[in-house]
Parts: structure tokens; sequence; C-alpha cells
């Protein structure tokens, strides 16, 4: 926290408390229940979290990546389905809309979804194009003034709340120089031939809303279309690379829940006659978690920082991806040694982070995918 400015640790503060004594409380029974709290979501929305990194004139907060990553961490840190909420929400569902999107486009969507009155999803994943995202096999061929879609996506978060306005997929709109068009298009919820399907039975991220989709013949107007036509390939890719920097501070925030409920455990704990915090293998192992976290903090602030000054940072995203997901992961697996018979039992929030903490290390990119990302960097073309 010292590399933060006044500002930034107030942020902190202020959604640390929102999510000790708003969504901390709730997390278990919405876990329990598989049921995204609309309340709570408005509550972002009225604390300003959905508009964060974007400027006021389209009903933003002014910030930037750096602000919002502060506030995805101290959501982690209680309950990840929250955390991925905002995230996808702004980094899937609003930023493609301000990076790509025409003024219009801007004007008439991005106002509800800042104020979080509205979500969008972002529809990439196909059962065939995970992350060989150039498989992608959804397509979309321009009829008169509409485009016409089929095909299909998967894991597509908030893509069914009762707020989801649409969501802006990825299709093929042809072929250019012997390889497949990509280009990205609006398409509103409730529109013929778009079916959100029955959300998916998950491990973890239970209260988080995800769907499968379907397009049978979808028809939208060629103005959806977000950015240049042929253009969605470089474009998705750019809001990936952001949208790791999220994934990592979600991330550091998961491995910290962690780190806080094993030592408090560990020192109220009596195990044959004294606290457990006072036995050095589990002190050893509370070290380490507390290295995690430290080091996947500062991964992800310095992947943040380049990207808020406008310079290169898809290696230090991919860095701090992999290092954050792994520091989650592996904490969520020492607290639950730590807390025993207990540490398998749902109540308590590690179970939660033992259940969550696996997707991170595959969602917006696996494990496999960051570390080809860093060979590249490093000259290893292959």
């Amino acid at each position: 926290m010292d590399q933060l400015t006044d500002e930034e640790r107030e942020l902190a503060a202020m959604v640390r408390e929102f999510a000790d004594t708003v969504v901390s409380p709730q997390s278990y029974e919405a876990d329990r229940t598989h049921a995204l709290s609309m309340d709570v979501v408005a509550a972002m929305g009225d604390l300003g979290l959905f508009g964060l990194p974007f400027p006021e004139e389209y009903g933003g907060q002014g910030g930037d990546y750096m602000a919002l990553g502060i506030a995805i961490e101290a959501l982690g840190r209680v309950d990840q389905s929250i955390a991925i909420t905002l995230e996808a929400g702004v980094s899937l569902g609003a930023m493609p809309i301000f990076r790509f999107g025409t003024e219009e486009q801007k004007q008439e969507l991005l106002p509800d979804l800042l104020a979080g009155r509205a979500l969008a999803g972002f529809g990439l994943t196909e059962p065939e194009a995970g992350s060989d995202a150039g498989a992608t096999r959804t397509t979309a061929r321009l009829e008169g003034e509409e485009w016409v879609i089929d095909g299909s996506k998967q894991f597509i978060t908030n893509s069914g709340t009762p707020i989801t306005r649409f969501v802006t997929v990825t299709a093929v709109t042809g072929q250019a120089d012997g390889r497949k068009e990509i280009s990205t298009i609006i398409v509103p919820n409730g529109t013929p031939g778009f079916t959100v399907e029955a959300p998916y039975d998950k491990v973890g991220w239970n209260a988080s809303d995800t769907h499968p989709l379907t397009f049978d013949g979808v028809r939208v107007p060629a103005t959806n279309l977000v950015g240049e036509r042929g253009s969605g390939f470089r474009n998705f890719l750019s809001i990936l690379d952001e949208g790791r920097i999220a994934i990592a501070a979600l991330s550091t925030g998961a491995a910290e829940g962690c780190l806080e409920a094993a030592v408090d455990y560990a020192k109220s704990r009596t195990i044959f006659g004294s606290a457990l915090s006072t036995r050095q293998n589990a002190q050893f192992t509370l070290a380490r978690m507390r290295a995690r976290v430290h080091t996947a903090r500062l991964a992800w602030h310095h992947a943040a920082r380049l990207r808020d000054a406008g310079r290169p940072f898809a290696e230090q995203a991919a860095i701090a991806k992999l290092v954050a997901g792994e520091a989650a992961m592996d904490n969520a697996r020492d607290a639950t040694q730590i807390f025993g018979g207990n540490g398998f039992m749902n109540e308590f929030p590690v179970a939660r982070h033992y259940r969550d903490s696996k997707i991170l290390e595959i969602g917006e990119g696996t494990t496999e995918v960051q570390l080809l990302v860093i060979a590249r960097a490093l000259g290893l073309a292959g």
C-alpha cells in the first residue's frame, strides 16, 4: 500500500469497508443459492465503482485502471463473485464501447453501464475457441442494413442478469488475406433469435452470473458494429491485456483474504495445549502466504501504472496475472490446510476461496497463455 497516493488509499479504505459491511455478510448465502445480489450491484453503482476508469463526460469518475484494480482487490478479498461482476462489467462490458465504439454508441450505452444501472457481457469464448480465439466459428453476414448472426458462445459473465442490456460478440464477418475477418457487434438482450441459456452449475464463483449464449439468425442494425470491420481480433486482444491486470488485482485480494483468515484462525486455534500460530510449520506457511500477497500486489500495480502512463504493458500484465493467479490458488490451498477440517466446510470463507480461485488460472487467458506471452517478449517465438 505504500506506493499508493493519498486518494488511492482513501479509495481502498472505502471499498474495503463496503466489502466488510455490505458484501461479506451476504456472501455465504449468495454462494449457497447461486444468486447474484442486485442490491449489492446497485450499491456498487452508487459508490461509482463501475465508472472508476472512465471520464466524467460519460458519467464516469475520471479515474484510471489503478483505481479500478484497487476496488476489485478490496472486493476479491471477501467475495470473488462480486469482484468478478465488477471486473467484467467494466473491462468486458463497458470498456469495449468506450475504447472502440462510436460517439453515438458511447452516449447511448455508457451512462447506464458506468452508473451500475445496466450490465453488459463480452461474447468471445466458444466451445472450440477458448485460448485459440482465432478459431471463432460464430458468423455474421451483412444483409442490407443488418447483420445476421449465427453461432454460440460459452462462459459469458453478466450475460443474464435482470439488468443486462447487451452483449458484444466476436464473429467471423468474412475473409481477409486468407484469414478469418473477425469483427465485434452489439447484440441487445431480447433480440429475436438470441437466447441466454440456463446458467452453469459451476465449481466456484457461484454468485457470478454466467451463461452460454446461442444466436440463430439474429438480426441487428449494421450500426451495431463496434470499431472497424475486421478489427475485432486486434481489439479484443487489447481488452484482454487490460483485463489481465484487473484479474491479477482480484487474485491478489483473494490471496490476502486467505492470509487474513488463516492468521486469525491460527491465533485462535489451540492444538496440543498452545495456539497453532506458535508452531513453526504454521508460521512458515503463513509467511509464504504473506510473501505471495506482497509479490502479487507489486506485479499488478506495476502493470497498472504502465497502462495508465500509456506505456507498453502486455508482458507485465501477463506476469501479474500469472503470479497473482498462482498466489490465490496456493494461498487458498494453504489456508484450507491451516483450517484443517473446518477448511472443508463451506461456511468458512477459505472453502469458498478454494473453490473460486482455480478459475483465476484459467479465465481471461490461461496460465499457459501468460507463459506464452512472456516467452514471446523474451524473443522466443516459435
